[in-house]
């Protein structure tokens, strides 16, 4: 079965050493979603400019839908990215551009309300009209949907309040450790990472709460039962995107009623892939998605 898996929020370009590279986690989710064979959708806004019009080539020869609006004052969206000596990055964000100003059109929720996963983050959020369309298409999805809160705390983007909104709208929660430690400070989460995790699935309902860890690997937890995924020594070229590459594996094995240590098995194969290739969306193996899925469905 081939579901449809949308990215709600930013798309922009990385401004990596070697050149740019289209990034935004959300947009990364969907790109990798469609590699790993589902359907894929975006829903965001570009300039009216040479980057905006490359994301719409782009989204057209990966074959995924692009609900992309199209802003004729703000540019879209670019983002510094330097590298440390290990590949990983820092990010200079620019502010004002056109997913800033995105909207909730009769489209976007015609899209939305096909969805069997969609995906957000805090990111997109930082706008007050952005923070307002995206909450709204979020709750728009069918209710069996999955909706997969990605939290992606950026420079200081983001806000207590928005988190909190972002989890009362959410069944599935990603986050790095480095999140996790500022969740913790600011809702009061106790003890060890696992007992936070706990915390914040019996708090928001949530189905599954996925705790990524770089090198020490991908830690799962779903209706009380655990996953503890190590990661196999790789040569690094960089790790931006290997994130979103793990929320999409992981919203794929989901969709497919995978079991929990599968899941983060595929997820982690996944990002590994990611970190060694450069930027945010290189080309998956070709095989990778139905290697997995033709062995354990």
């Amino acid at each position: 079965m081939n579901f449809k898996v949308i990215g709600l929020g930013e798309v922009l370009w990385d401004l990596l050493p070697s050149g740019p590279e289209m990034g935004g986690a959300p947009a990364n989710v969907a790109c990798h979603a469609r590699a790993l064979g589902a359907h894929a959708a975006v829903i965001t806004r570009v300039g009216n400019d040479h980057f905006g019009q490359a994301i719409c080539r782009r989204f057209k020869q990966m074959g995924i839908a692009g609900m992309v609006q199209v802003d004729e004052s703000a540019p879209t969206g670019t983002v510094t990215v330097s590298l440390s000596d290990d590949g990983i990055p820092g990010f200079t964000i620019q502010e004002r551009v056109a997913w800033d100003r995105l909207t909730t059109t009769p489209d976007a929720l015609a899209t939305i309300r096909t969805a069997d996963a969609v995906c957000f983050g805090t990111l997109a959020q930082r706008s007050e009209p952005t923070r307002h369309a995206i909450q709204a298409l979020v709750a728009a999805a069918p209710k069996e949907a999955l909706r997969v809160f990605d939290v992606n705390l950026r420079q200081n983007f983001f806000s207590a309040d928005i988190i909190e909104q972002s989890l009362r709208l959410a069944n599935v929660l990603k986050l790095n450790e480095s999140e996790l430690s500022v969740l913790a400070g600011l809702f009061g989460l106790a003890g060890s990472a696992r007992q936070q995790i706990e915390q914040l699935a019996g708090s928001h309902e949530l189905q599954l709460v996925a705790l990524t860890r770089g090198f020490r690997g991908s830690l799962l937890f779903q209706a009380g039962q655990w996953s503890d995924c190590p990661s196999a020594p790789i040569k690094i070229a960089d790790t931006v995107g290997a994130g979103d590459g793990f929320t999409a594996a992981m919203i794929i094995g989901m969709l497919h009623r995978i079991g929990l240590d599968e899941i983060n098995e595929f997820a982690d194969e996944v990002a590994r892939h990611i970190c060694s290739c450069a930027g945010a969306t290189p080309p998956l193996p070709r095989d990778i998605g139905e290697r997995f899925l033709s062995t354990y469905i």
